[in-house]
């Protein structure tokens, strides 16, 4: 059971990864990419490595609020 979640959730970062890249608004993207980080924690905790999904839930969220406010910066 764990094989077809792990599964699915690889087929979802994919999907995330492609609608990251093809996004023409920024904010947009950035929110799909913290999805895409979300997916990416959630498989860490389903391969027993909870001390590298922490280590990715502050890295990502250190990132997406250096995007979000560079975002806001560039578009003044």
């Amino acid at each position: 059971m764990p094989g077809i979640i792990l599964e699915i959730l690889f087929i979802i970062m994919i999907l995330l990864s492609i609608a990251v890249v093809e996004e023409k608004n920024l904010v947009n993207a950035v929110v799909k990419y913290a999805f895409l980080s979300l997916t990416f924690v959630l498989v860490l905790v389903l391969l027993k490595a909870p001390d590298v999904a922490l280590s990715a839930i502050v890295v990502g969220a250190v990132i997406i609020g250096a995007f979000l406010f560079t975002i806001k910066e560039v578009e003044k």
